[in-house]
């Protein structure tokens, strides 16, 4: 195996064995046994299936009042969904992780520009995409 693709397979290893990717695990873990939590989900994607349906009627069979109620009790039901304890900490333990992989990810695309890919650990650092950069440092 090629040594890059050795130590790669190594890193996933340890980011699996990290507090950022085990607090997400946990998290998941928790919401999935929140039985209120999956009701809501559920109630929120029979919402979507309803609002779809009825966005692809023809227009004139579409009701618009009807839209505008689906809609409504859509966000209502969202809204409960992400007031929920078990969302807040999973939405919180995913955002971490995602940090960590973006500033892994950045070093890596660093270095394949030439860049110094020390640079990925600095805070607001470059990301190595720079379609939303306004300039190198």
């Amino acid at each position: 195996m090629e040594t890059l693709v050795a130590m790669a397979i190594d890193l996933g290893c340890q980011l699996q064995g990290d507090e950022r990717f085990l607090a997400l695990q946990k998290a998941q873990e928790a919401a999935d046994a929140d039985e209120g939590l999956q009701k809501l989900i559920g109630e929120f994607n029979l919402k979507r299936l309803a609002i779809n349906s009825e966005e692809t009627k023809e227009e004139d069979e579409r009701d618009a009042e009807k839209l505008r109620t689906l809609n409504t009790e859509l966000r209502d039901i969202y809204a409960r969904v992400m007031a929920n304890e078990h969302m807040m900490a999973y939405n919180d333990a995913r955002t971490a992780l995602d940090a960590l992989v973006n500033k892994l990810h950045a070093a890596i695309s660093l270095a394949a520009q030439g860049q110094d890919p020390n640079l990925a650990a600095q805070e607001g650092s470059c990301s190595g995409d720079c379609g939303s950069c306004s300039g190198c440092h």
